[in-house]
């Protein structure tokens, strides 16, 4: 069993292997990179830490010594080019390796890491280069990334520091410049010392009502994820983890890095170039995987898949996140690999803060229950517990103040924040009803986030690109449910005058989304309609259509 993490929690268990008494140790100064990756690579210079593997199945065998290396390298690089504490970086870098050694740099030196998809356009890019005053990118040169950002660069007519992983003109060679820089690098002291309290993390979260919101974590945060690694994922010092995520989404740091890490216990990463369900459980069996954990839409497509056709006997434990379990996924996984799916639920804003732990017993579609750390509770609108049965916002009681994972505010919007912190709680915005047994089931979002395979979609992103569209007057984005993706986005469109309703028109607009926008936004089904249901006050009524 690792000791490292016991640096940070105190915990104890009664004698039927329940959870009695859990508490993270404040600290004033921890920092993941430091505290974790170079502690653990000067107490072992073998142990591993990533399996990494590209789509073209070269392998690297990364050790904490390696990673502890080459992120005093890249700190280096970072601060040669002129990247300092508190400037704000945007990661777009897939599954490569480069982003686990650009992450930790920026750790080191105090830099504020910005994940991003690689799916972006250059609109996308100028809104956040422009929202978060950024310095520098880092990125892929897959899926015309380095174009994309080249002219979200001139747009913006910011100097922004290019760096990409390979050759890119404009951009520096990541892999070549590393190699210039020395490999040590000194924990900053004095006015650069880094306190625990300073902005580590910063997601653009979508939202309903206007562009994404930017979501800021400080350096306490990967101690939030203790409980999500250790008691939900249930990693092995010994083992390998999947989490089925790219680097550009939250779900990656609750399972490739952080709390893995300080529970010791080695990654397995597969830089896959889109999903395939074959090629992923060719990989778990190959490699041996013993965890694994992914949204309902990988396991729906494995069920498909004949599993009895691989040897998955190494896999101890799996888990599942991102929308509802649908109850038919847990039963046919469990009769194809005698493994129960342990579901939970968190946010970008949180760590893990409902779940089905180590020692319950899961029910089929729910949540689980709170779990350490997180006192979480079901209020009505009057903000009053719920009955059993009842339905209720999830909300965070923050009477102990913030817990270890949540996050610290709306960077630059005081506004946005305080609409979530307030009379003592932080509102998730998700309802839930409990059972009389404690367990959490979910009802779906108090506004109108559409969750398809996995990503967080804001209907107000997609009406901003298809209002562009001269044959669009008005429309509304909602969600409909969807048998493999949780949900699939439909645009409902009133048509300007002179323009007809036609399955080439759809295709048209569909297209144009692709487009304009992250491809994984776009409208898969159209309806046309010659009216929107409006309120009195002239607002798109969305549960009229999403009820319709």
């Amino acid at each position: 069993m690792p000791q490292l993490y016991k640096n940070f929690v105190e915990e104890k268990f009664d004698n039927n292997g329940n959870l009695i008494h859990y508490k993270v140790k404040p600290t004033d100064n921890f920092n993941f990179a430091y505290d974790v990756v170079d502690a653990i690579a000067k107490k072992d210079v073998n142990k591993r830490a990533l399996l990494w593997v590209s789509k073209n199945d070269e392998v690297i065998d990364f050790t904490f010594a390696d990673l502890s290396k080459l992120s005093n390298k890249c700190a280096n690089l970072f601060i040669d080019k002129g990247i300092k504490k508190g400037d704000r970086v945007i990661l777009v870098l897939k599954r490569h390796w480069q982003f686990w050694v650009s992450i930790l740099a920026l750790h080191k030196i105090g830099a504020v890491a910005i994940p991003a998809t690689s799916q972006l356009y250059p609109k996308d890019f100028v809104y956040r280069f422009k929202s978060a005053d950024v310095k520098a990118i880092v990125c892929t040169i897959d899926d015309n990334a380095p174009a994309h950002i080249n002219e979200a660069v001139q747009t913006s007519e910011m100097n922004i520091i290019k760096i990409s992983a390979g050759e890119s003109d404009g951009f520096l060679n990541f892999n070549t410049e590393i190699e210039k820089y020395s490999d040590v690098f000194a924990r900053p002291e004095g006015e650069n010392a880094i306190k625990s309290s300073d902005p580590m993390l910063l997601y653009f979260t979508s939202g309903t009502t206007g562009y994404p919101k930017m979501v800021y974590h400080d350096f306490t945060y990967p101690l939030g994820h203790i409980v999500t690694a250790k008691y939900w994922h249930n990693v092995q010092q010994d083992g390998l983890h999947i989490s089925v995520a790219e680097t550009g989404w939250a779900k990656a740091v609750w399972g490739k890095i952080y709390g893995q890490w300080i529970m010791e216990a080695p990654l397995f990463v597969y830089d896959m170039e889109r999903f395939n369900s074959d090629d992923l459980l060719t990989k778990i069996q190959d490699f041996k995987v013993t965890t694994f954990c992914a949204p309902p839409t990988i396991y729906r497509f494995f069920i498909k898949e004949d599993i009895s056709k691989y040897d998955l006997s190494s896999l101890k434990h799996a888990t599942i996140a991102g929308e509802a379990l649908n109850p038919e996924v847990f039963n046919k996984f469990y009769e194809h690999t005698g493994l129960k799916l342990m579901e939970g639920f968190g946010q970008t804003e949180t760590a893990l803060a409902v779940g089905n732990l180590l020692w319950m017993e899961p029910k089929p579609g729910s949540m689980g229950k709170p779990v350490p750390g997180f006192d979480v509770k079901l209020v009505d609108d009057d903000l009053n517990p719920v009955q059993p049965g009842e339905v209720g916002q999830i909300v965070v009681d923050l009477k102990n103040g913030k817990p270890y994972g949540l996050f610290c505010g709306y960077f630059n919007d005081e506004e946005k924040t305080n609409a979530v912190f307030h009379d003592g709680y932080y509102f998730t915005g998700d309802m839930a009803y409990m059972d009389e047994d404690g367990y959490f089931w979910y009802e779906g979002r108090a506004d109108d986030i559409i969750k398809s395979s996995g990503y967080r979609i804001g209907p107000f992103e997609i009406e901003s690109v298809l209002m562009e569209h001269p044959s669009v007057l008005e429309c509304a984005i909602t969600g409909v449910p969807d048998p493999i993706r949780g949900q699939v986005v439909k645009a409902t469109i009133v048509l300007a005058k002179g323009y007809e309703k036609s399955d080439e028109l759809a295709k048209e607009l569909q297209n144009y989304v692709k487009t304009h926008t992250a491809p994984y936004k776009y409208p898969r089904i159209i309806e046309f309609m010659d009216e929107l249901p409006k309120t009195v006050s002239g607002k798109i009524k969305r549960v009229d259509l999403r009820n319709k």
